[in-house]
Parts: C-alpha cells; sequence; structure tokens
C-alpha cells in the first residue's frame, strides 16, 4: 500500500482499494493504462489481478525474486512473487495453513501463474540435496501433467482440460519437504472427439513427432498425425506455436526426475499407443445390421500393448455380455454401440491412465516424516467457459466456478466481518449478487440439474436426452434463472434451439445443447470389457481397472456426482485454510501483444466478481494499519510526535490527525488499527508527508553535513599536526644520512680517479665500474642504426679501447647481417647486373658514376608496343629485352627511329613491321663505346658474307642498361670497350668509316667535314654523388653476404 502510495502519479494506482470512484470504468480505466506500460499486475488488498500480455516480459528472473523475498506486501509494486512471499511467510509466522486460488478463463495464464509461483518457492526456500529433488519433482510435474492433461482448444494453445490442486509440505524451518495433487473432472471425452480448430492431449502428438525410430516400431505407430482417427478431427494437428519434438524430450526427462522407472515408461507409452491403435478400429454391418470387424491389424496391436487375449476383445468391442441368473448371453452390436463401446474403452484406459499418473507423482513427492507440516496449496481450476455449443464439461466447469465464487464471496466477507469485529468497528452492510440460488438450481437435492440428470440416467426405459431437458422444464418451469425454448418469451425462443436450456450464471447467461449429457454423465464400460481389462499383462492398466472393484454389481456413480463429491471435498479443504487470490484475465481474443479489448476484460471483470470483492474490501473504511505502522511513517507531519512518540502509539496516532484536521467521520480508531474512509483523506495525508519528507531530508542533511564537517575539522587539524613533526623528524634524518652518503661517495670518487692509470684495486674498483657503465650507456644511446649511418663510434676511455673495439666489429657485422637478410630477390638481381656494369664501366666511361643510383629495368618496350609480324617472325627465340634507339645510316649517317630486341641469340634492329638486321651473338665481335658522356655505341659485326650489312651505329639512352643486358644474355662482357678518341667501323668490303668524340657546350651528333661521324658532349665534373656512393657500398655488402 505504501508502494502504491508513492508510485500512484506514475502509472495508475497500484491498489484498486485506493481509486475515488469504484465505478466499472474507473477500475477498467486504471486498469488498461497500467497494462499500456507493460504493468500487468494490480492489487485489490491482498488479492491479484493480472492481465496476460502475450509476450515475454523481463520480470520474472532471479534478480526479481530477490528484490521480493521477506519484503512487506505493500512496499514494492505489485508481482505474483510478492503474494507468494507474504502467502510463505505468513504461514511460517502463524504456523497455519494457505492457499492460493488462480481463476480465470481458458488463455488467461493460470497454468502460467502455477508455473512462476512454484519456481519462486524452488529459489526462495532453504536448499539441501534431499529438499532440491522434492523441489525438481515438483516442477518437473508440471510438464508431464501439461503433457497429459493439457490441450489446444480454440481459446488457448495450452489449455487444462483438467482442475489441479496441489498442496506443497513445509516443515517449521519453512523448508519443501513435499507435495500433494488431486485432479478434477479430466476432460475425457477430448479422447475421442475433438471440435474443429482443436485437438487432442499434447502427449499423442509427443509421441507421433517425438518419439525415436525404435519406439514408434516397437507401438506399431507411424510419424505423422495424419494415420489416425482420435488426431485429426480438429484438423489442426500442427500448431505454431507447439513444438512437440522438444515438448517430447522435456517429457521424458520429467518422468526420469519424477523416479519413472524404464518399465513403467515403457507401460505408459503402451497405454497411449494402444488408445491411438482404438482410434483406427473401424466396424462394417452385417446382413442384420450387426457390427462386424473390418480389419485385425489395428485389434491385434490394442492387444498386444495392453496384453489382453485379441478373441476377447473383438467380442467385448462387437458383443455384449448379459447375464441373466446363471446364465450369460452375448447380444451383439449394432455398429453406432460398437463404436460407442470402442470409444468408451478408451477414455476409460485414458481416464483411468491419468489418475494413475497422478498418484504415481504424488508417491514420488510424499513426504514420510510423520511430523506436523504447514501447507501452501495452489488450485489451478479451469475458468468460466461460453463457447459457441456448451454441453456437458463446460456445465461442470461452470458449476465449479459457482462454487468458488460462491465461496470467495464467503470468504472474503467473513473474513472483512471478523477484522471489523476485532477492532471494535461496526460493520456496514455490502450490496453484492449472492449466488447460493445458482448454486441450489444446479445441486439442490432432489430438484436440482445434477439430481434430476442422475434420475434419468438411472431411470428404466427409453430416457434420452430430450426426456432429461422435459424433466427440467417440468421441474424448473418457474425458475428465474432457468429457461428454454419451451419456456421462454418470443424474443428469446429465437436464440434457443429445442434442444438447448440457458442458465443465467453470476457471470452471465450460458446456453447449454443437452445432446449427450446423459452418454458423458453416464460414462458406462461394458462388464466384460472391464472383467478383460484387470487381466491384462500391463502393469498400468490392470491396477487402474482392478481399483474400479469389477465384482461389484452396484452401479458406479454417475460423473457429475463424482464431481460433485469432489467439489465439496475441494470446499472444505478451503475453508479449513487462509485465502490468497489471483484473477487471471485475457487482453484479447487473438493473442496478441499490446491489445486490450475493453469488452472483453470488462466480461471477464464482471464474472470474476472482482467489483464485488472491491465494493467488500471498501465496504466502509478503504485503508486500514496497525498503529505503529501509521504513526511510523507519517509523526514528521506533526511537531509533537517527531522526532519520538514516548507514549501509547494509538494515542500518538489520535495527536497525529487532529493535528492533520480529520473530520471525525473520516476515520475510526480500532483496537490496533486505524482504519480511514476515503482514499482522498489519506492521499493528502501522503502529499503532505511527501513534502515533509523533503523538507526534513534537507534539515538533517544540513545538520548532519555541519556534524560530519566540524568532527572532519578537528581530526584533521589534530592529523596534520602529528603528521607535520613526524614528517619534520623523518626529513631531518633522511637529509643527515643522505649528506653522510654523499661525503663517502665523493672520497671514493675523487680517491679513484685520482689512481684511474693503476691496476684495478680496492681505490679505483668502483670509479672504474662507473666508467664503464657510463661509457656503455652513452654507446647504448649513439649506435649507428645502418650500415650507411655516418654517426661516428665513441671513443672509449683507456681502459675499455679494446673492449670498444670488439664491439665495434660485433655490431657492424650484426647490421650487414640484417642488411643483407633484408635483400629481396628482385634487388638481388639489381645489384648482380650492377655489379657486371661496375666491372665494365667503373672508371673508363665518364656518364657511369650518373648511372649508378637508376634502377635498371626488365624491358622499355612492352610486347604489345612490338608488331604483331615481327613476333610472328621471332616467335621461336624467346624475346629477353627491348629498347627504343637511333640508328645512324653507315652511308650519310642519317638518324633513324628504330627498336633494338635481343633474344637469346640474335640483335634485332627492327623498323615497325620490318626486320632492317638480325646480328647473331656469334657475328659480334666486338661493342665499343666513347669514353665521354654520351650514349652512342658501335656494334663491330664478322662479315660471313660480302652482301652481309656492315657494323652498326646507335645511339641509346639507356646505354648501360642495354649493354648490361647484352653481357647477361650474351656473354659478351669482354667484349664491350671503352675507348678514347675515335671509333673505326667497317661499312661494307674494303671500305671503312669513324665516329669521332669531343666535348663542347652541347650534345651534337653530325656528319664532319672529314666524312666521319662527331659526338660531341658536355664535359661535366667526374664526382662520386651520394647515391652513387650508397650504390656502390650495397655492391660491396652483397660481395660480403
Amino acid at each position: 500500500m505504501e508502494g502504491a502510495l508513492t508510485a500512484r502519479d506514475r502509472v495508475g494506482i497500484q491498489d484498486f482499494v485506493l481509486l475515488d470512484e469504484t465505478t466499472e470504468a474507473a477500475f477498467l480505466s486504471n486498469l488498461k493504462k497500467r497494462f499500456s506500460k507493460d504493468l500487468i499486475y494490480t492489487y485489490i488488498g491482498t488479492l491479484l489481478v493480472s492481465v496476460n500480455p502475450y509476450k515475454e516480459l523481463d520480470i520474472y528472473n532471479k534478480k526479481q525474486m530477490d528484490i521480493y523475498m521477506g519484503v512487506n506486501f505493500f512496499e514494492l509494486p505489485p508481482h505474483i512473487y510478492a503474494l507468494a512471499d507474504n502467502a510463505y511467510h505468513t504461514m511460517l509466522t502463524e504456523f497455519n495453513n494457505h492457499f492460493i486460488l488462480i481463476s480465470g478463463e481458458s488463455g488467461a495464464g493460470k497454468t502460467e501463474a502455477s508455473k512462476k509461483i512454484l519456481q519462486y518457492y524452488a529459489v526462495s526456500c532453504p536448499s539441501t540435496t534431499l529438499l532440491n529433488t522434492v523441489r525438481d519433482k515438483m516442477l518437473m510435474s508440471n510438464p508431464v501433467l501439461e503433457a497429459f492433461g493439457n490441450a489446444k482448444t480454440l481459446k488457448n494453445d495450452n489449455s487444462s482440460r483438467f482442475g489441479k490442486y496441489m498442496d506443497i509440505q513445509f516443515d517449521s524451518q519453512g523448508d519443501a519437504v513435499g507435495g500433494h495433487i488431486l485432479n478434477y473432472l479430466l476432460e475425457k471425452s477430448r479422447v475421442v472427439h475433438q471440435n474443429h480448430g482443436e485437438r487432442n492431449f499434447h502427449i499423442f502428438y509427443q509421441l507421433v513427432e517425438g518419439g525415436s525410430d525404435d519406439l514408434l516400431h516397437q507401438l506399431g505407430l507411424e510419424r505423422g498425425c495424419q494415420h489416425y482417427n482420435y488426431l485429426t478431427q480438429g484438423q489442426c494437428p500442427i500448431v505454431p506455436s507447439i513444438n512437440d519434438k522438444n515438448d517430447w524430450k522435456t517429457v521424458k526427462n520429467a518422468l526420469q526426475i519424477i523416479s519413472f522407472d524404464e518399465t513403467a515408461t515403457n507401460h505408459l507409452f503402451e497405454v497411449i499407443a494402444s488408445v491411438l491403435h482404438l482410434g483406427n478400429v473401424r466396424f462394417d454391418s452385417d446382413s442384420k445390421g450387426h457390427a462386424l470387424l473390418n480389419n485385425n491389424t489395428e485389434l491385434h496391436w490394442v492387444s498386444n500393448l495392453l496384453g489382453v487375449d485379441a478373441h476377447r476383445l473383438q467380442e467385448g468391442l462387437t458383443f455384449r455380455k448379459i447375464e441373466a441368473k446363471k446364465d450369460q448371453v452375448l447380444s451383439p452390436f449394432t455398429t453406432d454401440h460398437a463404436i460407442y463401446a470402442r470409444d468408451a474403452l478408451a477414455k476409460a484406459i485414458y481416464g483411468q491412465t491419468f489418475t494413475w499418473l497422478v498418484n504415481r507423482i504424488n508417491e514420488s513427492m510424499e513426504n514420510e516424516d510423520p511430523s506436523r507440516k504447514t501447507v501452501i496449496g495452489l488450485l489451478d481450476i479451469y475458468g468460466f467457459e461460453v463457447f459457441y455449443v456448451n454441453s456437458f464439461e463446460q456445465f461442470c466447469i461452470n458449476y465449479c466456478n459457482e462454487k468458488l465464487q460462491q465461496l470467495f464471496i464467503e470468504l472474503t466477507l467473513k473474513s472483512e466481518q471478523e477484522e471489523y469485529e476485532a477492532e471494535g468497528i461496526e460493520w456496514e452492510p455490502v450490496q453484492f449478487f449472492n449466488n447460493k440460488i445458482i448454486c441450489d438450481l444446479i445441486e439442490e437435492k432432489h430438484t436440482g440439474i445434477i439430481s434430476l440428470l442422475d434420475e434419468e440416467c438411472l431411470r428404466p426405459g427409453d430416457a434420452t436426452d430430450l426426456t432429461f431437458l422435459e424433466r427440467l422444464e417440468e421441474k424448473m418451469g418457474n425458475h428465474p434463472h432457468f429457461v428454454t425454448h419451451k419456456l421462454a418469451d418470443k424474443m428469446t425462443r429465437k436464440t434457443l434451439e429445442r434442444g438447448d436450456f440457458r442458465l443465467l450464471h453470476y457471470a452471465g447467461e450460458v446456453t447449454y445443447c443437452v445432446v449427450g449429457f446423459l452418454d458423458k454423465n453416464n460414462d458406462l464400460l461394458y462388464r466384460n470389457i472391464k472383467d478383460l481389462m484387470c487381466q491384462s499383462k500391463n502393469d498400468i492398466v490392470k491396477e487402474c481397472f482392478s481399483s474400479m472393484d469389477p465384482d461389484s454389481r452396484r452401479r458406479p456413480e454417475t460423473v457429475v456426482t463424482q464431481f460433485k463429491s469432489s467439489l465439496q471435498k475441494l470446499t472444505e479443504i478451503l475453508v479449513a485454510k487462509e485465502a490468497w487470490y489471483i484473477r487471471c484475465l485475457k487482453s484479447n481474443e487473438s493473442k496478441q501483444s499490446g491489445q486490450f479489448d475493453e469488452a472483453l476484460i470488462r466480461h471477464q471483470v464482471k464474472y470474476l466478481g472482482l467489483m464485488e470483492h472491491l465494493r467488500v474490501r471498501r465496504a466502509g473504511f478503504a485503508y486500514r494499519r496497525k498503529y505503529d505502522v501509521f504513526l511510523k511513517r507519517y509523526k514528521p507531519l506533526c511537531p509533537a510526535t517527531w522526532p519520538h512518540w514516548r507514549g501509547v502509539a494509538a494515542d500518538g496516532v489520535e495527536v497525529l490527525v487532529q493535528h492533520l484536521g480529520y473530520l471525525p467521520d473520516e476515520y475510526k480508531m480500532g483496537r490496533t488499527k486505524i482504519f480511514i474512509r476515503h482514499p482522498r483523506t489519506l492521499f493528502a495525508t501522503e502529499d503532505a508527508y511527501e513534502k515533509c519528507k523533503h523538507e526534513l531530508a534537507t534539515r538533517i542533511q544540513a545538520k548532519y553535513k555541519g556534524y560530519r564537517a566540524k568532527g572532519e575539522y578537528r581530526k584533521q587539524k589534530e592529523a596534520a599536526t602529528k603528521i607535520e613533526s613526524c614528517w619534520r623528524g623523518t626529513q631531518a634524518r633522511k637529509e643527515k644520512e643522505k649528506r653522510a652518503w654523499a661525503v663517502k661517495v665523493i672520497k671514493k670518487f675523487i680517491k679513484g680517479y685520482m689512481t684511474r692509470g693503476q691496476a684495478k684495486n680496492t681505490d679505483n674498483s668502483e670509479y672504474l665500474a662507473f666508467v664503464r657503465q657510463n661509457y656503455l650507456n652513452r654507446l647504448r644511446d649513439n649506435l649507428p642504426k645502418t650500415v650507411l649511418d655516418k654517426t661516428p663510434w665513441l671513443t672509449p676511455p683507456a681502459v675499455l679501447t679494446e673492449t670498444s673495439e670488439m664491439l665495434r666489429k660485433l655490431h657492424y657485422r650484426l647490421m650487414v647481417r640484417k642488411y643483407v637478410r633484408g635483400i629481396t630477390p628482385q634487388k638481388k638481381a639489381q645489384f648482380e647486373m650492377k655489379l657486371i656494369t661496375s666491372s665494365v664501366f667503373k672508371g673508363k666511361k665518364d656518364s657511369y658514376p650518373q648511372s649508378v643510383a637508376h634502377p635498371f629495368a626488365d624491358t622499355r618496350i612492352s610486347e604489345e608496343d612490338i608488331n604483331t609480324r615481327v613476333i610472328q617472325m621471332i616467335r621461336n627465340e624467346r624475346i629477353k629485352y627491348c629498347v627504343p634507339v637511333i640508328k645512324y645510316d653507315r652511308n650519310g649517317f642519317k638518324p633513324r627511329q628504330r627498336q633494338l630486341i635481343l633474344t637469346q641469340t640474335a640483335v634485332y634492329v627492327v623498323e615497325e613491321a620490318k626486320i632492317k638486321q638480325r646480328v647473331l651473338y656469334t657475328s659480334l665481335k666486338e661493342i665499343s663505346v666513347s669514353n665521354l658522356t654520351d650514349s652512342t655505341i658501335v656494334f663491330h659485326i664478322t662479315r660471313e658474307e660480302p652482301k652481309q650489312k656492315g657494323d652498326l651505329v646507335v645511339q641509346c639512352d639507356h646505354l648501360f642498361e642495354l649493354l648490361t643486358k647484352l653481357c647477361v644474355i650474351a656473354n659478351k662482357q669482354n667484349a664491350i670497350k671503352v675507348v678514347q678518341g675515335s671509333i673505326n667501323f667497317e661499312i661494307q668490303a674494303g671500305k671503312g668509316g669513324a665516329v669521332d668524340f669531343s666535348t663542347g657546350p652541347e650534345p651534337m651528333v653530325y656528319k664532319a667535314k672529314n666524312g666521319h661521324l662527331m659526338v660531341e658532349t658536355t664535359k661535366e665534373m667526374i664526382t662520386m654523388s651520394a647515391e652513387n656512393t650508397s650504390a656502390q657500398k650495397e655492391m660491396n655488402l652483397r660481395n660480403l653476404g
């Protein structure tokens, strides 16, 4: 409540009791406001209203559980953990029994709420190995019971088709030590019939879809639901929200945890498989209309799985055994009777197996300690159901809800009245709908619907569903909550079929179709089939049917009578316990998150009796609190009660409310509590408290900060004085020690310096060590970084001359090794060619030094730039190098642009698509160049034929590159001559020419007057550039490597 007061202006009101108006519109508006912010829980006092959000919310983790453990119910926002925790701690404190009633219609989230409570107790209760085993069994009972007792309906993909009440047993220390489950009214008719859009129980689909191939073969089953009559009637075997394969694994694991051995598990699966095979047993008619089996395969599987005689089973499905005194007569069935007998057997087997399964789970969770235990019961029972066609099951379910609503109102009124009486407050009567008239209409002896239904089932003669309806009309014709087509007025008659009757329940009108009421209520199984099942070799089937007392001649109780008795026992159990309530609401019919269907919610609020409960809680007074709690919270609002009230809490509260100006009709003083009538009075008090809280906090903070600051200042001052005195003494002692040490060091240093030239002794050893260390440190910081680094080596002191030289050599060797290892194959090839160039031209040709820094290319003309015809002509020779040249004619020295191509065997002079001259390397006797900076080359060729062309004169910008490539390809290193002066060459046989070289202001090539080719070059200073020097060093290093 306090948490609700603090947070009331954020998102709606957390407790409906604090609404100003207790109208349905205000109720729905507050619910919608909170739902829009994913706040799905709201209180009505201690009742919890939960709206299904149809999506995952991050409010159920371990952190949330820790937050709600041991906290007052109203201190934190509403949550299912708060209700579970308070029920648990109230049980421990008062050492009495409690139950939590979870109600709501199908799909509202009842089963999920039950799981959340179990999970909370599993985490919050004390833990030991034994207790963990018990908790695991309780938690794992859920997936097993869901598989066998839940199914997809039109409203819910995981609808519980049975009622469940689970007692969780706790010892005096609060440890969960055991559990017990009661089940109510399993919807057995679903085994043999499902409406369109619905499914059979989950376990059938899980077995067929998730079972291993070996297991299915052992059970005679095929994978796929389409093969089984009992699984295809609803025409929706596959549901997107259900994963049958994964659920099968969960169920098998759960059965192991619940201590099912392999034999029991196999027998259980055999029973399930036998029901599927039974559904596939079909009958034909003979000429007399008697039933005949048209396929014995399925029957044999049923007999094998159940461990009964196949012939007797066939007889039991097609004949009825009639006993007349000592004689027994077999009366053949019609096809309809045979189908009824088959379906009755399937329902009986499944229903009895479900009961056996619940009993086995109870045995595994049973607490054997005889000492007294307290319990918290969880009642997860079907909600009020209204379908398009409502049958016998809906009648029973809605009767159950009527009884629980009656109990709910009685317990709520009783607890409120008891509280008012205990506090001495006058009780004000509350107007609410008393549904006792409807409960009497259904269950009253001799005249109620249940009695009339049983009479009609037991009456000899041709009793039918319609004769039952006639009996109802005869006995209840004037009842205000009962109407049929015959009894209705003209307008109402249009909404009723002739086989319908309508009851006006507390939650609204429900129309029931009487078709099937008698058969479902009788739920008869012929005696010869019962006897056969008692002889089954399947332990489960034998145990189930032996407990039915087949030898008894008494007619078994009808289904509705059994249900009425079990409901009466449940009521007695619940009345003996303290009640806690969770009301679950569906937010919409389409199961979509974020949708709030106001009409649907209004209908649920009505039939769950939430407005009646709110009016009961608000009967006179909206808020009540113990005096000490109220005074502790609001005492700052009155100077007389702040900061401490020394007297009785009740007197302090009286002084406080007088100071706040409460009017006499706004509150009452009980024996231990104050009762406040209107929420607005409480809200005004809370607002004043919030304002006062901030003011008080400011004043308290100021006083506290001043007190802390003064105390801190005094402490710091005292500490500073102590630290100063200690620090000064410490510093003085350190200074004295430093000076003494310095004197010693200086003396040693001076003595060592004076004797530094002597052999090492005690006087100079430290000085010499210092000198060594100092030199090595300086040397480390001034080492050359690369082999080409010209940083001079540090001059060593005399004692380290030899050591320094060794270090220098080692360092240079290391740098050389690093440098050599870093040379790439491409760079190595360049160096090798540059070495050849150096050996030929170094010191001989003036332009050589400038060429050293320029790397050689693989070729100067790509093959794409050479005419294809030329390439075709020399295709048998591999092209090694191409370069553009200027060729000078032998007569007249006219310059011509040509391509010079080096192949494996010859030099080609090419003009576009023509090969002008081919010179074999074998006929190349000499190559001449001048010693100047020109780029003229003369190729001297041996003439083998008179008509062969003479020597070749060219000018090439890449002279060194061309000639080096030629040396590598043709091995002509020794044929290259560097000539000073003129170069003579042979034009043709008996006729020669010459190339003269000279220096001038600018380079020129022309024919001189003497008929020679004159080449003038510029005179440049021949110096070794830095690049040249570096390149030369690199070649030297390569030789070293």
